[in-house]
């Protein structure tokens, strides 16, 4: 599976996925610039990525955790995630996500 990455300058980038790993892993991976200071324990918001182009409502809704961790994350949109809450899959095959502002 491929993800499709913008970093925060607009750049691009496709990384391929490992199914069971989390988008945050495979960003992590694939040397995109994400601070995921918690290592996905879903106790912070530097893994927050925006989901483009259609792919947030394919997405299993976030935990309540989740939500409580972007409450207090920086710029926060409606299509707004933590990558460290979203696994690798062949349905998500294609996904596009931007990082978010640090």
């Amino acid at each position: 599976m491929k993800i499709i990455a913008k970093d925060r300058e607009g750049k691009e980038t496709a990384i391929e996925g490992r199914d069971g790993w989390t988008i945050m892993e495979m960003l992590r991976d694939g040397g995109l610039p994400i601070t995921a200071e918690c290592g996905g324990a879903c106790a912070c918001a530097t893994c927050h990525v925006y989901i483009e182009d259609g792919w947030y409502e394919k997405l299993t809704p976030p935990s309540e955790a989740e939500v409580d961790m972007l409450d207090m994350a920086l710029a926060v949109q409606p299509n707004s995630r933590l990558s460290c809450q979203l696994t690798c899959s062949e349905d998500l095959d294609g996904i596009k996500v931007t990082l978010a502002p640090e």
